[in-house]
């Protein structure tokens, strides 16, 4: 099973151009939506919106006012947190959500351009 989200953003381009800064792969790019290749079965659907509000019958909701959804990323250690959301933050992000260090879990969290709440996050395996 594979898992696509789809999420709506102001200016693909800009949009685009964030997520390859953060070394994500884009594919399957049409002039009103782009991939970004989270792994084999993961990918999140860049929307314009107008595209996005194609599909639903409610309002586009704003990321920048609210949340909706936090979109967490596992990754294999705690550098490899601090290197995503410093990439993040250096291509234009916002910091978001409160770090998480606590000897279980290490997480830091960042909204993308559109105001999407991102996050970080390696488990720490217990010792022993």
């Amino acid at each position: 099973m594979q898992l696509f989200v789809n999420l709506p953003v102001k200016d693909l381009e800009r949009s685009k151009k964030f997520f390859a800064e953060l070394s994500f792969n884009l594919f399957g790019m049409a002039e009103d939506m782009a991939s970004v290749i989270i792994n084999q079965e993961t990918q999140v659907m860049l929307l314009t919106e107008p595209t996005f509000g194609s599909y639903i019958t409610k309002e586009v909701a704003d990321a920048g006012k609210g949340t909706e959804a936090i979109l967490v990323l596992g990754m294999e250690n705690p550098a490899q947190v601090d290197e995503l959301v410093d990439k993040a933050l250096a291509a234009g992000a916002t910091p978001a959500g409160v770090k998480q260090e606590d000897g279980v879990r290490y997480q830091r969290g960042f909204a993308d351009l559109d105001g999407h709440h991102w996050e970080a996050l390696c488990l720490v395996q217990p010792a022993g």
